[in-house]
């Protein structure tokens, strides 16, 4: 299956570089030899990057008096010196925005590609918005139908490109006791219990420097590019808390258990759902694969797991603890 492309680099191509002092002349016989290029970037001497796209090119030296005006004078005075530049790393639909923000003039000039401190190459913006095209429909596709949320297979994207971060905290959340409230309240309200749920979470973990996922049934997941967890995990649990009585009789809410069938199979008294969040980080161990990521975060949530009510390890150490 073919992997989904999200990063503007990914979809970046080589792009001709010229030096400013460059005589026009010269620009005039490389866009001849090479027809289809739509244009080329320009190395200023500060290290910036400038813009020169055929046809504003062509436009200026093709008036009365533009082609003897410019030709034996550097490019550097006729290219765009603050064309759209982005990091490698920036999301696809992310870069369409801000293409289309710009000035009406500007809105079909290449946009140039940066990553490790160089120029990596540029993307054309019909490349672009097919592109952004095709990422809406796999992700439409790769969603959650109950939650609308990205599911598995952009979460395997997601987290393969978690490895290259310098820093990076990976949160698996999930509700404990869940089948026994789906037992007792029906599979409707159980739905309903995901879907608001989703919804806070979302909002706590959905921000620029995060991506929030739901893997499936009562898990989800959240990558930050940090390791500043521990503000979101509380106030994940201490919401959450406040939510689930919404969606409990008054009767089980006061004595704190529902009545249902456990784990082994006998009946009993079942304590209210919770939420357990197991934090993975790089902050003291590297992890060569992702699969190692899964394996430890199975670790830290079976200590999860062992503990009543809501909780958050991280990397095998309580962090907080809330029950009702």
């Amino acid at each position: 299956m073919q992997r989904l492309l999200t990063q503007i680099g990914e979809i970046a191509e080589e792009i001709p570089v010229v030096e400013a002092h460059t005589k026009c002349e010269a620009v005039d016989e490389l866009f001849k030899r090479n027809p289809k290029l739509e244009g080329l970037a320009i190395a200023c001497e500060d290290g910036s990057a400038a813009l020169m796209m055929r046809i504003q090119f062509y436009q200026q030296i093709g008036t009365r008096y533009g082609y003897t005006l410019f030709m034996n004078r550097p490019v550097g005075v006729m290219s765009n010196s603050r064309p759209l530049l982005v990091d490698e790393a920036e999301l696809i639909t992310d870069v369409s925005i801000q293409a289309m923000n710009r000035p009406e003039q500007e809105l079909y000039d290449l946009v140039l590609v940066s990553g490790g401190g160089r120029l990596r190459g540029a993307v054309t913006v019909r490349k672009l918005l097919l592109s952004v095209a095709d990422v809406r429909t796999q992700m439409a596709t790769f969603m959650n139908p109950l939650t609308g949320l990205p599911g598995n297979r952009i979460i395997e994207d997601r987290l393969n490109q978690t490895l290259g971060l310098e820093k990076f905290s990976v949160l698996y959340i999930d509700l404990d006791q869940f089948k026994s409230y789906n037992d007792g309240y029906g599979f409707k309200q159980g739905d309903l219990l995901l879907q608001a749920t989703a919804n806070l979470l979302s909002g706590i973990f959905n921000q620029s420097d995060t991506f929030f996922g739901h893997i499936g049934g009562d898990d989800y997941i959240a990558i930050l590019h940090h390791h500043d967890y521990e503000e979101a995990c509380s106030r994940a649990i201490f919401e959450f808390e406040r939510l689930k009585r919404d969606f409990y009789r008054s009767e089980d809410l006061t004595r704190g258990a529902v009545a249902g069938e456990n784990r082994y199979g006998s009946r009993g008294l079942i304590p209210l759902v919770s939420l357990s969040i197991a934090v993975v980080t790089n902050r003291s161990r590297h992890y060569e694969t992702i699969d190692e990521v899964v394996e430890e975060s199975a670790r830290i949530k079976k200590r999860c797991k062992a503990v009543q009510g809501s909780i958050v390890f991280a990397d095998g150490q309580t962090a907080a603890c809330m029950g009702l």
